[in-house]
Protein backbone atom coordinates (compact mmCIF):
# COMPACT_ATOMS: atom_id res chain seq x y z
CA UNK A 1 0.00 0.00 0.00
CA UNK A 2 1.24 3.37 -1.21
CA UNK A 3 2.22 5.82 1.49
CA UNK A 4 -0.18 8.59 1.17
CA UNK A 5 1.70 10.67 3.34
CA UNK A 6 2.44 14.27 1.44
CA UNK A 7 6.25 13.97 0.62
CA UNK A 8 7.90 17.38 2.07
CA UNK A 9 9.09 20.29 0.12
CA UNK A 10 12.36 21.38 -0.29
CA UNK A 11 12.96 25.09 1.29
CA UNK A 12 14.87 25.88 -2.05
CA UNK A 13 12.93 25.03 -5.16
CA UNK A 14 14.55 23.56 -8.69
CA UNK A 15 13.43 26.28 -10.61
CA UNK A 16 14.22 29.07 -8.39
CA UNK A 17 17.91 27.81 -8.15
CA UNK A 18 17.64 26.99 -11.92
CA UNK A 19 16.68 30.72 -12.39
CA UNK A 20 19.20 32.10 -9.64
CA UNK A 21 21.89 30.65 -11.39
CA UNK A 22 21.11 31.91 -14.76
CA UNK A 23 20.57 35.61 -13.02
CA UNK A 24 24.42 35.75 -11.72
CA UNK A 25 26.00 33.84 -14.48
CA UNK A 26 24.36 36.72 -17.38
CA UNK A 27 25.05 39.41 -14.53
CA UNK A 28 28.76 38.52 -14.11
CA UNK A 29 29.11 37.95 -18.19
CA UNK A 30 27.17 41.99 -18.27
CA UNK A 31 29.46 43.15 -15.83
CA UNK A 32 32.91 41.51 -17.00
CA UNK A 33 32.19 42.50 -20.70
CA UNK A 34 31.50 45.94 -19.21
CA UNK A 35 34.90 45.50 -17.25
CA UNK A 36 36.44 44.63 -20.25
CA UNK A 37 34.80 47.29 -22.65
CA UNK A 38 36.00 50.07 -20.28
CA UNK A 39 39.42 49.27 -19.00
CA UNK A 40 40.83 45.77 -20.50
CA UNK A 41 43.45 46.80 -23.05
CA UNK A 42 42.98 45.70 -26.60
CA UNK A 43 45.25 44.05 -28.85
CA UNK A 44 48.63 46.03 -29.57
CA UNK A 45 47.80 45.94 -33.38
CA UNK A 46 43.60 46.87 -32.81
CA UNK A 47 44.35 50.56 -32.12
CA UNK A 48 46.80 51.26 -35.38
CA UNK A 49 43.97 49.14 -36.90
CA UNK A 50 41.62 51.07 -36.18
CA UNK A 51 43.73 54.45 -37.08
CA UNK A 52 44.65 53.34 -40.65
CA UNK A 53 41.00 52.29 -41.36
CA UNK A 54 40.16 55.77 -40.41
CA UNK A 55 43.04 56.84 -42.42
CA UNK A 56 42.52 54.71 -45.34
CA UNK A 57 38.73 55.34 -45.50
CA UNK A 58 37.32 56.35 -48.78
CA UNK A 59 35.22 59.63 -49.13
CA UNK A 60 32.92 60.96 -51.14
CA UNK A 61 32.34 64.80 -52.17
CA UNK A 62 30.82 66.97 -55.27
CA UNK A 63 33.14 68.91 -57.51
CA UNK A 64 30.43 71.71 -57.63
CA UNK A 65 30.37 71.47 -54.04
CA UNK A 66 33.50 70.46 -52.15
CA UNK A 67 32.25 71.15 -48.95
CA UNK A 68 29.71 68.38 -49.06
CA UNK A 69 32.01 65.42 -47.83
CA UNK A 70 30.50 61.91 -47.33
CA UNK A 71 31.47 58.34 -46.62
CA UNK A 72 29.49 56.66 -49.00
CA UNK A 73 28.85 57.29 -52.91
CA UNK A 74 25.59 58.46 -53.99
CA UNK A 75 23.83 61.64 -55.35
CA UNK A 76 24.87 65.68 -54.48
CA UNK A 77 21.94 66.98 -51.97
CA UNK A 78 22.53 70.01 -53.71
CA UNK A 79 22.85 69.65 -57.70
CA UNK A 80 21.91 66.15 -58.06
CA UNK A 81 25.08 65.22 -59.48
CA UNK A 82 27.08 62.15 -58.68
CA UNK A 83 29.48 62.31 -55.90
CA UNK A 84 33.12 61.50 -56.91
CA UNK A 85 36.28 59.83 -54.56
CA UNK A 86 38.00 62.31 -52.72
CA UNK A 87 41.63 62.01 -53.45
CA UNK A 88 43.79 61.14 -50.22
CA UNK A 89 47.43 62.14 -49.29
CA UNK A 90 50.37 60.04 -48.63
CA UNK A 91 51.56 59.83 -45.90
CA UNK A 92 55.46 61.06 -45.42
CA UNK A 93 58.15 59.90 -43.55
CA UNK A 94 57.84 61.73 -40.88
CA UNK A 95 54.70 60.80 -39.16
CA UNK A 96 56.24 58.44 -36.76
CA UNK A 97 55.14 60.33 -33.86
CA UNK A 98 58.58 62.35 -33.48
CA UNK A 99 58.49 66.26 -33.22
CA UNK A 100 60.23 67.87 -36.27
CA UNK A 101 62.30 70.47 -34.75
CA UNK A 102 62.01 73.72 -37.29
CA UNK A 103 64.67 75.87 -36.26
CA UNK A 104 67.10 77.05 -33.24
CA UNK A 105 67.19 79.90 -31.76
CA UNK A 106 69.07 81.85 -28.81
CA UNK A 107 67.23 82.42 -25.53
CA UNK A 108 68.83 85.40 -24.95
CA UNK A 109 68.73 87.12 -28.12
CA UNK A 110 65.31 86.19 -29.93
CA UNK A 111 66.97 87.61 -33.30
CA UNK A 112 69.05 85.14 -33.57
CA UNK A 113 67.72 82.12 -35.21
CA UNK A 114 69.43 79.48 -37.01
CA UNK A 115 68.69 76.49 -39.59
CA UNK A 116 71.16 74.06 -37.55
CA UNK A 117 72.24 73.20 -33.66
CA UNK A 118 74.92 75.46 -32.37
CA UNK A 119 76.00 78.44 -29.68
CA UNK A 120 74.84 82.04 -29.54
CA UNK A 121 77.01 84.71 -29.43
CA UNK A 122 77.06 84.18 -25.50
CA UNK A 123 78.30 81.10 -25.84
CA UNK A 124 75.04 79.43 -24.50
CA UNK A 125 73.27 76.27 -26.66
CA UNK A 126 70.60 77.65 -28.75
CA UNK A 127 67.35 76.23 -28.12
CA UNK A 128 64.98 74.02 -30.65
CA UNK A 129 61.88 75.67 -31.77
CA UNK A 130 59.28 72.89 -32.71
CA UNK A 131 56.69 72.78 -35.81
CA UNK A 132 53.82 72.07 -33.74
CA UNK A 133 54.07 75.16 -31.80
CA UNK A 134 54.24 77.40 -34.34
CA UNK A 135 52.16 75.92 -37.02
CA UNK A 136 48.67 77.64 -37.49
CA UNK A 137 46.93 74.86 -39.43
CA UNK A 138 46.73 71.64 -40.90
CA UNK A 139 49.50 70.66 -43.67
CA UNK A 140 48.43 70.29 -47.09
CA UNK A 141 49.78 68.48 -50.21
CA UNK A 142 49.29 69.69 -53.84
CA UNK A 143 50.75 68.27 -56.73
CA UNK A 144 53.07 69.93 -59.11
CA UNK A 145 50.94 69.98 -61.85
CA UNK A 146 48.28 72.06 -59.23
CA UNK A 147 50.60 74.42 -58.20
CA UNK A 148 51.53 75.63 -61.60
CA UNK A 149 47.94 76.17 -62.39
CA UNK A 150 47.40 77.66 -58.82
CA UNK A 151 50.05 80.18 -59.73
CA UNK A 152 52.52 79.49 -56.50
CA UNK A 153 55.32 81.10 -56.67
CA UNK A 154 58.36 80.68 -53.79
CA UNK A 155 60.92 82.76 -52.30
CA UNK A 156 63.72 81.53 -49.64
CA UNK A 157 63.84 83.36 -46.41
CA UNK A 158 67.39 85.62 -46.38
CA UNK A 159 69.05 87.04 -43.35
CA UNK A 160 70.53 90.46 -43.91
CA UNK A 161 70.33 94.31 -43.56
CA UNK A 162 67.38 95.41 -42.09
CA UNK A 163 67.20 98.56 -44.72
CA UNK A 164 64.23 100.92 -44.18
CA UNK A 165 63.82 104.42 -45.79
CA UNK A 166 61.02 106.65 -44.02
CA UNK A 167 59.81 108.76 -46.57
CA UNK A 168 57.53 111.45 -45.09
CA UNK A 169 57.06 115.16 -45.92
CA UNK A 170 58.05 118.28 -44.78
CA UNK A 171 58.23 122.44 -45.36
CA UNK A 172 61.33 124.91 -45.62
CA UNK A 173 61.46 127.22 -42.67
CA UNK A 174 64.35 129.27 -41.56
CA UNK A 175 67.12 128.31 -39.71
CA UNK A 176 66.74 129.87 -36.06
CA UNK A 177 70.49 130.60 -35.45
CA UNK A 178 70.44 132.06 -38.17
CA UNK A 179 68.07 134.97 -37.89
CA UNK A 180 68.69 138.64 -35.83
CA UNK A 181 66.19 141.46 -34.60
CA UNK A 182 67.46 145.36 -35.88
CA UNK A 183 66.26 147.09 -32.35
CA UNK A 184 67.57 150.88 -31.40
CA UNK A 185 68.49 151.14 -27.87
CA UNK A 186 67.23 154.76 -27.90
CA UNK A 187 63.92 157.09 -28.95
CA UNK A 188 64.15 158.47 -32.31
CA UNK A 189 62.73 159.68 -35.66
CA UNK A 190 63.67 157.75 -38.70
CA UNK A 191 64.47 160.37 -41.13
CA UNK A 192 65.29 158.29 -44.13
CA UNK A 193 65.26 154.66 -44.90
CA UNK A 194 67.90 152.64 -46.88
CA UNK A 195 66.41 149.40 -46.74
CA UNK A 196 62.76 150.22 -47.41
CA UNK A 197 60.79 146.78 -48.10
CA UNK A 198 61.12 143.38 -46.99
CA UNK A 199 62.52 140.85 -48.66
CA UNK A 200 65.38 142.81 -50.11
CA UNK A 201 68.99 141.29 -49.36
CA UNK A 202 71.56 143.21 -47.19
CA UNK A 203 74.72 142.65 -46.38
CA UNK A 204 76.55 142.66 -43.51
CA UNK A 205 77.90 146.67 -42.63
CA UNK A 206 74.77 147.69 -44.83
CA UNK A 207 73.03 151.21 -44.08
CA UNK A 208 69.72 150.23 -42.85
CA UNK A 209 67.88 153.81 -41.79
CA UNK A 210 69.27 157.30 -40.48
CA UNK A 211 68.02 158.22 -37.04
CA UNK A 212 67.26 161.67 -35.34
CA UNK A 213 68.00 161.46 -31.50
CA UNK A 214 68.47 163.46 -28.83
CA UNK A 215 70.82 161.17 -26.96
CA UNK A 216 72.42 160.53 -30.35
CA UNK A 217 73.11 163.91 -30.21
CA UNK A 218 74.36 164.09 -26.56
CA UNK A 219 76.77 161.04 -26.91
CA UNK A 220 78.26 162.70 -30.30
CA UNK A 221 79.11 166.51 -28.36
CA UNK A 222 81.00 164.50 -25.49
CA UNK A 223 82.41 162.22 -27.71
CA UNK A 224 83.90 165.56 -29.42
CA UNK A 225 85.20 167.51 -26.55
CA UNK A 226 86.66 164.27 -25.33
CA UNK A 227 88.29 164.59 -28.74
CA UNK A 228 89.30 167.84 -28.24
CA UNK A 229 90.73 167.87 -24.97
CA UNK A 230 92.84 164.72 -25.95
CA UNK A 231 91.47 163.10 -23.04
CA UNK A 232 92.16 159.63 -23.36
CA UNK A 233 89.90 157.93 -20.88
CA UNK A 234 87.09 160.52 -21.14
CA UNK A 235 87.58 160.07 -25.16
CA UNK A 236 87.90 155.69 -24.67
CA UNK A 237 84.19 156.45 -22.80
CA UNK A 238 82.69 158.35 -25.08
CA UNK A 239 83.50 156.32 -28.16
CA UNK A 240 81.95 153.08 -25.79
CA UNK A 241 78.86 155.14 -24.99
CA UNK A 242 78.19 155.17 -29.09
CA UNK A 243 79.25 151.53 -29.46
CA UNK A 244 76.51 150.74 -27.13
CA UNK A 245 73.95 152.36 -28.87
CA UNK A 246 74.67 150.44 -32.09
CA UNK A 247 76.46 153.03 -33.86
CA UNK A 248 79.22 151.72 -36.37
CA UNK A 249 82.74 152.26 -36.27
CA UNK A 250 82.49 153.76 -39.59
CA UNK A 251 80.10 156.50 -38.59
CA UNK A 252 82.21 157.43 -35.12
CA UNK A 253 85.61 157.90 -37.23
CA UNK A 254 83.05 159.99 -39.80
CA UNK A 255 82.19 161.96 -36.92
CA UNK A 256 85.46 162.77 -35.86
CA UNK A 257 87.04 163.20 -38.77
CA UNK A 258 83.90 165.94 -39.50
CA UNK A 259 84.62 167.45 -36.31
CA UNK A 260 80.61 168.62 -35.80
CA UNK A 261 77.70 166.93 -34.38
CA UNK A 262 75.27 165.13 -37.29
CA UNK A 263 71.80 165.50 -36.36
CA UNK A 264 70.72 162.37 -37.79
CA UNK A 265 73.09 159.10 -37.27
CA UNK A 266 73.23 156.20 -39.62
CA UNK A 267 72.33 152.46 -38.77
CA UNK A 268 74.03 149.67 -40.51
CA UNK A 269 72.98 146.37 -40.29
CA UNK A 270 75.21 143.88 -38.03
CA UNK A 271 73.94 140.61 -39.88
CA UNK A 272 73.69 139.45 -43.66
CA UNK A 273 70.86 137.83 -44.66
CA UNK A 274 67.36 139.12 -46.36
CA UNK A 275 64.94 141.15 -44.22
CA UNK A 276 61.38 138.84 -42.98
CA UNK A 277 59.51 141.53 -41.34
CA UNK A 278 60.14 145.69 -41.70
CA UNK A 279 58.56 147.83 -38.93
CA UNK A 280 59.77 151.78 -40.10
CA UNK A 281 58.34 154.29 -41.92
CA UNK A 282 60.23 157.48 -42.97
CA UNK A 283 59.73 160.16 -40.09
CA UNK A 284 58.05 157.34 -38.32
CA UNK A 285 58.66 157.35 -34.42
CA UNK A 286 60.43 154.76 -32.73
CA UNK A 287 61.02 153.72 -29.12
CA UNK A 288 63.88 151.61 -27.55
CA UNK A 289 63.64 147.84 -28.20
CA UNK A 290 61.14 148.18 -31.40
CA UNK A 291 61.88 145.88 -33.71
CA UNK A 292 62.45 147.18 -36.69
CA UNK A 293 63.58 145.20 -38.73
CA UNK A 294 64.05 141.29 -38.84
CA UNK A 295 67.12 139.49 -40.99
CA UNK A 296 67.11 135.94 -41.57
CA UNK A 297 70.43 134.46 -43.12
CA UNK A 298 69.27 131.83 -45.87
CA UNK A 299 72.40 130.20 -46.73
CA UNK A 300 71.26 127.36 -44.53
CA UNK A 301 67.95 125.98 -44.30
CA UNK A 302 66.05 124.05 -41.78
CA UNK A 303 63.11 121.75 -42.88
CA UNK A 304 60.37 120.25 -40.08
CA UNK A 305 59.56 116.52 -41.66
CA UNK A 306 56.99 115.14 -39.86
CA UNK A 307 57.48 110.96 -38.36
CA UNK A 308 55.07 108.84 -36.64
CA UNK A 309 55.46 107.62 -33.30
CA UNK A 310 56.59 103.78 -33.96
CA UNK A 311 59.25 105.30 -36.56
CA UNK A 312 61.10 107.32 -33.38
CA UNK A 313 63.47 103.95 -32.63
CA UNK A 314 64.92 104.13 -36.22
CA UNK A 315 65.81 107.95 -35.97
CA UNK A 316 68.67 109.54 -34.16
CA UNK A 317 70.78 112.53 -34.88
CA UNK A 318 73.41 112.83 -37.92
CA UNK A 319 71.37 110.38 -40.31
CA UNK A 320 71.58 110.92 -43.88
CA UNK A 321 68.44 112.62 -45.23
CA UNK A 322 67.25 113.37 -48.81
CA UNK A 323 64.87 116.08 -50.20
CA UNK A 324 63.06 116.65 -53.35
CA UNK A 325 60.90 119.77 -54.41
CA UNK A 326 57.56 118.89 -57.27
CA UNK A 327 58.81 121.75 -58.43
CA UNK A 328 62.59 121.17 -58.97
CA UNK A 329 62.13 117.53 -60.62
CA UNK A 330 65.42 115.55 -60.76
CA UNK A 331 67.22 117.64 -58.21
CA UNK A 332 67.83 115.91 -54.57
CA UNK A 333 69.34 117.79 -51.60
CA UNK A 334 71.58 116.11 -49.05
CA UNK A 335 71.37 116.73 -45.77
CA UNK A 336 71.05 115.40 -42.28
CA UNK A 337 68.75 114.73 -39.21
CA UNK A 338 69.66 117.72 -36.72
CA UNK A 339 67.58 117.40 -33.99
CA UNK A 340 64.24 115.78 -32.88
CA UNK A 341 61.50 117.51 -30.67
CA UNK A 342 60.90 116.14 -27.28
CA UNK A 343 57.03 116.63 -27.73
CA UNK A 344 54.42 115.21 -30.19
CA UNK A 345 52.07 117.60 -32.49
CA UNK A 346 48.76 117.45 -30.57
CA UNK A 347 46.66 117.68 -33.74
CA UNK A 348 48.15 115.07 -36.05
CA UNK A 349 49.92 113.06 -33.19
CA UNK A 350 53.52 112.55 -34.81
CA UNK A 351 56.93 113.81 -34.04
CA UNK A 352 58.26 116.49 -35.80
CA UNK A 353 62.46 115.95 -36.88
CA UNK A 354 64.21 118.93 -37.78
CA UNK A 355 67.13 118.50 -40.99
CA UNK A 356 69.67 120.52 -41.74
CA UNK A 357 70.60 121.77 -45.65
CA UNK A 358 73.07 124.01 -47.03
CA UNK A 359 71.14 126.68 -49.38
CA UNK A 360 73.82 128.78 -51.51
CA UNK A 361 71.94 129.03 -54.41
CA UNK A 362 68.97 130.26 -52.48
CA UNK A 363 66.33 127.33 -54.37
CA UNK A 364 65.01 126.69 -51.07
CA UNK A 365 62.77 128.87 -49.79
CA UNK A 366 60.76 129.20 -46.40
CA UNK A 367 57.39 127.60 -46.37
CA UNK A 368 58.27 125.15 -49.51
CA UNK A 369 56.99 121.61 -48.91
CA UNK A 370 59.24 119.07 -49.18
CA UNK A 371 59.78 115.23 -50.39
CA UNK A 372 62.05 113.89 -47.65
CA UNK A 373 63.13 110.26 -47.25
CA UNK A 374 65.60 109.42 -44.51
CA UNK A 375 67.73 106.22 -44.59
CA UNK A 376 67.27 104.56 -41.14
CA UNK A 377 69.26 101.33 -42.16
CA UNK A 378 72.35 100.20 -39.67
CA UNK A 379 74.54 96.91 -39.65
CA UNK A 380 71.41 95.24 -38.03
CA UNK A 381 71.15 91.89 -39.07
CA UNK A 382 67.67 90.00 -39.43
CA UNK A 383 65.28 87.57 -41.26
CA UNK A 384 63.55 89.24 -44.43
CA UNK A 385 60.94 87.93 -46.72
CA UNK A 386 58.16 89.64 -49.04
CA UNK A 387 55.40 91.47 -47.19
CA UNK A 388 53.27 89.81 -49.51
CA UNK A 389 54.30 86.22 -48.48
CA UNK A 390 52.50 86.98 -44.95
CA UNK A 391 48.69 86.25 -44.52
CA UNK A 392 47.07 88.90 -42.22
CA UNK A 393 43.98 87.95 -40.72
CA UNK A 394 44.43 90.77 -37.68
CA UNK A 395 44.85 88.14 -34.63
CA UNK A 396 47.82 86.39 -36.30
CA UNK A 397 50.08 86.08 -39.18
CA UNK A 398 50.36 83.37 -41.07
CA UNK A 399 53.49 81.86 -43.85
CA UNK A 400 52.89 78.55 -46.25
CA UNK A 401 56.58 76.89 -45.63
CA UNK A 402 57.21 74.84 -48.30
CA UNK A 403 57.97 71.09 -47.03
CA UNK A 404 59.32 68.24 -48.98
CA UNK A 405 57.17 65.92 -50.97
CA UNK A 406 54.99 68.52 -52.09
CA UNK A 407 53.94 69.62 -48.98
CA UNK A 408 53.34 73.07 -47.43
CA UNK A 409 53.00 73.45 -43.47
CA UNK A 410 51.44 76.80 -42.20
CA UNK A 411 53.53 78.66 -40.07
CA UNK A 412 52.21 81.85 -37.44
CA UNK A 413 54.78 84.15 -37.51
CA UNK A 414 55.87 87.25 -35.65
CA UNK A 415 56.76 90.45 -37.62
CA UNK A 416 59.13 93.00 -37.46
CA UNK A 417 59.17 96.22 -39.09
CA UNK A 418 58.50 97.17 -42.95
CA UNK A 419 61.60 97.44 -44.70
CA UNK A 420 62.51 98.57 -48.15
CA UNK A 421 61.44 97.01 -51.74
CA UNK A 422 58.13 95.90 -49.94
CA UNK A 423 60.10 93.31 -47.88
CA UNK A 424 59.25 92.58 -43.95
CA UNK A 425 61.16 91.24 -41.07
CA UNK A 426 60.34 88.30 -39.48
CA UNK A 427 61.25 87.51 -36.10
CA UNK A 428 59.92 83.97 -35.01
CA UNK A 429 58.30 81.65 -36.99
CA UNK A 430 60.82 80.93 -40.03
CA UNK A 431 64.32 80.11 -40.16
CA UNK A 432 66.88 81.27 -42.64
CA UNK A 433 66.76 79.14 -45.70
CA UNK A 434 63.42 77.94 -45.80
CA UNK A 435 61.52 78.35 -48.82
CA UNK A 436 57.58 80.38 -48.26
CA UNK A 437 54.98 80.70 -50.34
CA UNK A 438 54.58 84.23 -52.17
CA UNK A 439 51.84 83.95 -54.25
CA UNK A 440 48.65 81.54 -53.87
CA UNK A 441 48.94 81.29 -50.44
CA UNK A 442 45.37 82.43 -50.35
CA UNK A 443 44.04 79.47 -51.84
CA UNK A 444 46.68 77.14 -49.52
CA UNK A 445 44.82 78.62 -46.71
CA UNK A 446 41.58 78.10 -47.83
CA UNK A 447 42.01 74.68 -48.34
CA UNK A 448 43.74 74.12 -44.94
CA UNK A 449 40.61 75.61 -43.76
CA UNK A 450 38.82 72.95 -45.62
CA UNK A 451 40.78 70.55 -44.11
CA UNK A 452 40.77 70.99 -40.87
CA UNK A 453 36.86 71.29 -40.92
CA UNK A 454 36.99 68.05 -42.26
CA UNK A 455 38.73 66.80 -39.77
CA UNK A 456 36.95 68.02 -37.08
CA UNK A 457 33.44 66.94 -38.60
CA UNK A 458 35.20 62.91 -38.39
CA UNK A 459 36.37 63.04 -35.24
CA UNK A 460 32.65 64.54 -33.85
CA UNK A 461 31.47 61.60 -36.17
CA UNK A 462 33.17 59.65 -34.72
CA UNK A 463 32.78 60.58 -30.92
CA UNK A 464 29.27 60.80 -31.99
CA UNK A 465 29.09 56.94 -33.13
CA UNK A 466 31.07 55.81 -29.83
CA UNK A 467 28.26 57.57 -27.87
CA UNK A 468 25.65 56.20 -29.55
CA UNK A 469 27.42 52.45 -28.74
CA UNK A 470 27.76 53.03 -25.03
CA UNK A 471 24.28 54.37 -24.70
CA UNK A 472 22.99 51.17 -26.48
CA UNK A 473 24.69 48.51 -24.90
CA UNK A 474 23.86 50.83 -21.36
CA UNK A 475 20.19 50.59 -22.54
CA UNK A 476 20.70 46.52 -22.72
CA UNK A 477 21.50 46.79 -19.59
CA UNK A 478 18.22 48.10 -17.99
CA UNK A 479 16.97 46.46 -15.26
CA UNK A 480 13.51 46.07 -16.23
CA UNK A 481 14.14 45.73 -19.99
CA UNK A 482 15.90 42.42 -18.45
CA UNK A 483 13.66 40.98 -16.54
CA UNK A 484 11.02 41.55 -19.32
CA UNK A 485 13.11 39.11 -21.62
CA UNK A 486 13.34 36.81 -18.14
CA UNK A 487 9.30 36.63 -18.27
Amino acid sequence: MKDDKPTEKSPFPVSAVILTVLITLITAGGAAHFLGYLNIPKSPGEDQLLIEDTQNAQLYTCGMHPWIITEESGLCPICNMELTPKRGEDASAEDTGERKIAYWRSETDPMDIRNEPGKDADGAALIPVHEDEIIAGVEIKVDPVTQHNMGIRTTVVEKGPLLHTIRTYGHITYDETRTAQVSPKFNGWIEKLHVDFTGQWVKKGEPLFEVYSPALLAAQEEYLIAHRQGNKDMLSSARRRLRYFDVAKTEIRAIEHSGNVRKTVTIRSSFAGVVTNKNAVEGGFVKSGTTVYTIADLSRVWVEAHIYEYELSRVSPGLEAEMTLPYIPGKVYSGKVAYIYPYLQRKTRDVVIRLEFENPDMELKPDMYADVRINTGTLEQGLIIPSEAVIRSGERNVVFAVRENNKFTPRQVTIGMSLDDGNVQILTGLAPGEIVVTSGQFLLDSESKLKEAIQKMMEAKKVESKETEEDDFFGDMEEDDFFDDMK
